[in-house]
């Protein structure tokens, strides 16, 4: 194999510069990276991550907690996470937590206090201040996604306003009759999630002088769980609302199929509006706010790796809340 000193003279520079360039440690222009990068690609040679790890004292590999991994939102922000840290030369390693409170205590307090990796990104997961401070005494960059954690640069969407611009959409149609269909209040994700959108929903209603009461469904945060919940509030045509606000899309896209099946007409019979940006959303014509989960994971990333180029700097402890757009489409039309 092809040493460092030959990938250096065939860049045109100094073995220290061609070291940089290849490890990531210091900074060497994009265009001398880049023909660093050639040569060594020709000359076969490939940086020992063992050895990097010994001189860098990193692994260049960055964990990810996170509770689920099949579904929509979340496949969504990993892929924007792994193709950022792609792009940065880190690897990714995944620990989904459960609800299983041992298992969470053994991943914080075996697996990611081990130098195996560089930094965390949690998402949807309140992290703990013994969580946050074990892991800041030992030097690992931390930042959040889905809502404020004390003491490390988080950032989510704002899940009451974004609530409450769709239900003020569906308001501005003429609806008053409006359900909202949104995750069981009992069964809270990290940071609020279902209560915060019923909390947006209810504030539209009641600023709008309309009954909140009795206005609220609860429905597995799925297609299915969207399905079946519609099949059981549409059924009746004296009871049935002329508009839904679904707390997802996916719940959304659930509640168009069962009005299909019923012979409800969409938008002219029933108006449904949620909340993601999902592409099955799309193709179904489902009005919703986007989110753009994937941009999330992204600058999660980006904050992350700011904090370890700054490695002596204070870790910035602050809430971006990033924007959400509404995209009015065909499932959404004036109360006639």
């Amino acid at each position: 194999m092809s040493i460092l000193a030959d990938v250096a003279r065939l860049a045109g520079v100094s073995k220290s510069t061609a070291s940089r360039a290849l490890s990531g440690r210091g900074y060497v222009s994009d265009e001398t990276r880049m023909r660093v990068e050639e040569a060594a690609s020709e000359l076969g040679y490939v940086v020992s991550s063992a050895a990097a790890s010994l001189v860098t004292g990193r692994t260049r590999n960055v964990a990810v907690v996170i509770p689920y991994i099949n579904r929509w939102y979340f496949a969504e922000v990993l892929e924007g996470i792994e193709a950022s840290l792609i792009r940065g030369g880190y690897d990714l390693t995944l620990y989904r937590l459960s609800t299983d409170l041992d298992l969470r205590r053994r991943v914080f307090d075996y697996f990611l206090v081990r130098k195996r990796v560089d930094a965390v990104i949690s998402v949807a997961i309140d992290l703990s201040p013994h969580e946050v401070q074990m892991l800041q005494a030992l030097g690992k960059p931390l930042v959040g996604i889905g809502g404020r954690i004390e003491g490390i640069p988080t950032l989510s969407i704002d899940d009451v306003e974004t609530a409450r611009v769709a239900t003020e959409h569906l308001l501005s149609l003429g609806h008053t009759r409006i359900l909202h269909i949104g995750g069981d209040q009992h069964e809270q994700m990290d940071f609020r999630v279902h209560s915060q959108r019923y909390t947006g929903f209810t504030r539209a209603l009641r600023a709008a002088g309309v009954e909140a009461e009795g206005a609220f469904r609860s429905a597995e945060f799925s297609i299915e769980g969207g399905y079946q919940v519609g099949l059981s509030v549409l059924g009746d045509p004296r009871t049935r609302p002329t508009a839904i606000f679904a707390g997802c899309d996916e719940i959304g896209i659930g509640i168009t199929i069962a009005a299909r099946q019923l012979g409800i007409s969409v938008p002219h019979e029933l108006s449904i509006i949620g909340i993601d940006g999902h592409p099955i959303a799309e193709m179904l014509g489902l009005t919703t706010l986007a989110q753009r989960p994937g941009n999330q994971g992204a600058r999660a990333v980006e904050l992350l790796l700011s904090q370890l180029e700054h490695a002596d700097a204070t870790p910035p402890n602050e809430h971006e809340v990033l924007p959400t757009e509404l995209a009015v489409r065909t499932s959404t039309a004036a109360q006639r």
